[in-house]
């Protein structure tokens, strides 16, 4: 018999009657997959970020989670799972709900593989500079994954070492969610340190690094680094800028594009789900959820979309079923997934500036959100105090991102997901634990549920 080497141990009780939240869980893989050369090394990275381009993680099932919590997208088709989202009665049991917790931890487990087996290869083509780059991957992916537990769950358990055994990882109690966000940072410090300096779109560099401390930043009110980070970014124009219009950097087949910080890759082979669940049958699709008749009127209206309208698109009569179609080609499923994109450091930056009393003026948050209104060919805006600069800014996330992982998380972030969306109480700021987990690890159980569930 084979010997394995033991990657990833969670039990997985969850099964589904829908095929596409199905999870075939990696508890093991063969000694022959294990890392041990220059090969080896390069086949795990590209795995791990096979796992987090994975349907249930930022090929369908984790944006979904926000934006079908967001207010924006109606149910429209016959998955119960997505109707519980969009109704704020999202259950323990929800197959979203699992198969995103679960990809997240697996593609975790698969960062500490990396981490703990890359630097003691000894194989003159995996070089120093090679080594460093694999490394500076795992720690930014498991530092991204540690940030979407945050925000999706709060604080969760710290796995940190691969599992070689059946035993390791065992009863670990969940971190605050304080620790959590500690973990992320800690890891990006590292990546920082480790990822090459030449930009990559669809792997990691610095600059992806310092756009996701911007974000982490903003999400800890530390409003000077999160401009500085923010700053990083936007200031290296010659790779970053607002492309125009709107649609350039993702109408007629267009891939990373100068807006892309980082975006996932997708093949005939590799699909991304997402053109699945929003294109109508027509353009073979289910159209499982679409933009409801509000996003729609946002969106074509020329005063708040301006050419964002190009967001979405209607069949024709007798249907007249308006659809998204950020994600569209043909074939199916070779359409891009944005993890982050340049508009948002230019709203992160507006945030912190406006939140440290620069306002209005040359470089203020009024400029910075006027650059994102510029390129969707709005005016400027006659926002001018804080509340209305951030009331702005919410509502230009709303028609900014509403396909993509952000609204709900930055009305949570904001604290004014109760009071935009009239929730019944504020446990729904935090998805629950999934239901399968509960009964396995005691530390996720009783007490230590998410409360409300």
């Amino acid at each position: 018999m084979k010997k394995v080497i033991y990657i990833f141990a969670v039990i997985i009780l969850f099964t589904s009657c829908k095929k596409f939240l199905e999870v075939q869980p990696q508890l093991q893989v063969d000694q022959d997959q294990a890392i041990i050369n220059a090969g080896t090394a390069a086949t795990a990275v590209n795995g791990l970020f096979n796992l987090l381009a994975a349907n249930s993680y930022y090929g369908s099932n984790f944006p979904a989670l926000s934006y079908l919590s967001a207010g924006d997208i109606q149910w429209s088709g016959s998955q119960s799972d997505p109707n519980e989202i969009t109704k704020h009665l999202t259950s323990a049991t929800n197959g979203y709900v699992q198969s995103a917790w679960t990809a997240i931890y697996k593609t975790i487990s698969q960062a500490n593989y990396i981490i703990d087996k890359v630097p003691t290869v000894s194989d003159p083509l995996l070089t120093t500079t090679l080594k460093n780059q694999y490394l500076g991957e795992a720690y930014f992916v498991r530092a991204l994954a540690y940030f979407d537990l945050a925000r999706g769950w709060g604080g969760v358990q710290l796995i940190l070492k691969p599992t070689n055994n059946s035993s390791d990882n065992s009863n670990i109690p969940r971190s605050s969610l304080a620790d959590t966000y500690a973990q992320v940072l800690k890891d990006l410090n590292a990546a920082e340190t480790l990822v090459p300096t030449a930009v990559s779109r669809n792997r990691v560099s610095l600059r992806t690094v310092q756009a996701l401390k911007a974000r982490f930043y903003l999400y800890q009110k530390n409003w000077v680094l999160a401009e500085q980070f923010a700053t990083s970014v936007i200031n290296d124009n010659a790779n970053y800028s607002l492309v125009a219009p709107y649609s350039a950097f993702f109408a007629n087949n267009a891939v990373t594009t100068n807006e892309s910080v980082l975006e996932l890759a997708y093949t005939t082979s590799n699909t991304n789900g997402h053109s699945n669940w929003w294109l109508p049958p027509a353009l073979g699709g289910r159209r499982e959820w679409s933009p409801n008749d509000a996003l729609v009127a946002l969106l074509n209206n020329p005063a708040i979309g301006g050419n964002r309208n190009t967001l979405i698109a209607q069949t024709a009569p007798p249907g007249n079923l308006w659809y998204g179609k950020l994600y569209y080609r043909n074939p199916l499923g070779t359409d891009p997934a944005y993890v982050i994109r340049i508009a948002e450091l230019y709203l992160i930056r507006s945030e912190a500036r406006a939140q440290q009393g620069n306002l209005i003026g040359a470089n203020s948050a009024q400029t910075d959100l006027n650059s994102v209104r510029s390129r969707a060919g709005l005016g400027a805006t006659t926002a001018a105090t804080l509340s209305e600069i951030l009331l702005a800014l919410e509502k230009e996330r709303q028609v900014e991102f509403p396909f993509e992982a952000d609204r709900w998380f930055n009305l949570v972030r904001t604290d004014r997901a109760q009071t935009v969306l009239a929730l019944p109480d504020k446990h729904l700021y935090l998805f629950p634990i999934p239901y399968n987990e509960t009964l396995v690890d005691p530390q996720l159980a009783g007490a230590n549920r998410n409360p409300g569930y």
